[in-house]
């Protein structure tokens, strides 16, 4: 899963970026309104964790530029600014949660699975798809209840196709949103070919049902062979 820290305080951006990344998060991060919105622009990302102020723009202001370019990044609010107006105004703009500086790294934990499970996964604790099922909170994958053992990047993959069964998936996406933003340098796409061919043969091997097909000259689709 692929969020995005927005907050100008590097020694607070560090320890959340550092913290998440432990969790298996892919972690970037933007120190002001301008950088936040070049890569809100650009990226998409499963939860965005944004301070309301920035040194060079108003955190709300950037969450309703947000909505209305319709970006469905889910995004909670954390803010020295614990104020009621502030919680409704970002509430009311299409915030999913707010938080309150200071707080423990493991309640924003706990607040990022929760608004993750309730987007997309209509706030089951698994997702399934044909006989496989993942558990997120455990990065666990089970084929016809036997579990499977997957590195953390053939997860990421099966993780991210299971919640957009039957969609194409352009590479340069996948790559992005499995990668982050860095991957715009690397020169070729070959570990990506390598990680979904191993991730293919475990799937098989394991007797599953769903699979990741080639699309000629676009990208991937995962579909279930029922």
């Amino acid at each position: 899963m692929k969020l995005l820290i927005i907050e100008d305080e590097p020694s607070l951006r560090d320890l959340i970026k550092q913290t998440l990344e432990k969790e298996r998060y892919l972690v970037e991060s933007a120190s002001s309104y301008k950088s936040a919105i070049q890569k809100i622009e650009d990226y998409e990302y499963d939860c965005i964790l944004l301070d309301i102020m920035l040194p060079d723009g108003d955190g709300l202001s950037l969450l309703k530029e947000l909505k209305e370019n319709n970006k469905q990044d889910s995004v909670i609010i954390i803010s020295a600014k614990d104020s009621l107006d502030d919680k409704v105004a970002g509430l009311e703009l299409g915030a999913d949660d707010y938080l309150a500086k200071p707080f423990h790294l493991a309640e924003l934990i706990a607040r990022i699975r929760s608004v993750i499970r309730r987007k997309q996964n209509d706030g089951n604790i698994s997702i399934e798809l044909g006989n496989v099922k993942i558990y997120p909170e455990e990065y666990k994958v089970v084929v016809d209840n036997k579990q499977i053992d997957l590195n953390r990047k053939e997860y990421d993959i099966l993780y991210y196709f299971m919640n957009r069964s039957n969609r194409l998936i352009d590479k340069n996406t996948l790559a992005e949103s499995v990668w982050g933003d860095h991957i715009d340098q690397v020169d070729n796409f070959d570990f990506i070919y390598a990680q979904i061919k191993n991730l293919r043969k475990k799937m098989k091997d394991a007797g599953a049902n769903i699979e990741i097909k080639s699309v000629y000259g676009i990208g991937y689709k995962m579909t279930t062979s029922e």
